[in-house]
């Protein structure tokens, strides 16, 4: 009788399971360093804030659409106008992170049609769109 734990079976990463790791490698690191120094900016007061710090714990009490309203702040991208505040420079790396698996995505599209993996490449291309069309805010549920 042999026994199964002599066995020893050799896996095979993919051409695509390695580009998109080693891409998604590279943008959680440029995201996590962009979230580090937008967070220095802010807390050393580099640039100023939309909120002053002063006035935080008022806003801590208000759920995320009375917060939107008292503050004056458009909800969705509009968050891209207001980058010259330090406490909307975060949302750069927030956003970074949150589309790397997007861009992910894309990049493993071409191997898979060289691979004539053409469900896998149709499943890929339905994901990127389904994910930008989830971020453009285009579809809104509840408020």
């Amino acid at each position: 009788m042999r026994d199964h734990r002599e066995e020893k079976q050799e896996i095979k990463t993919s051409e695509e399971q390695i580009r998109y790791a080693s891409i998604l490698e590279k943008g959680m690191l440029l995201g996590l360093i962009t979230l580090f120094i937008t967070f220095a900016i802010y807390v050393f007061r580099i640039i100023n804030p939309y909120i002053p710090f002063e006035q935080l714990p008022h806003y801590w009490k208000m759920r995320a659409h009375e917060y939107l309203s008292h503050a004056n702040i458009e909800p969705g991208w509009h968050w891209i106008r207001m980058l010259k505040y330090s406490d909307f420079l975060n949302f750069i790396g927030i956003a970074l992170l949150s589309g790397m698996t997007i861009i992910c995505y894309i990049s493993i599209i071409p191997i898979l049609i060289k691979k004539k993996d053409y469900i896998f490449t149709l499943l890929s291309i339905i994901e990127v769109l389904i994910l930008l069309l989830a971020a453009s805010g285009i579809l809104t549920i509840g408020h």
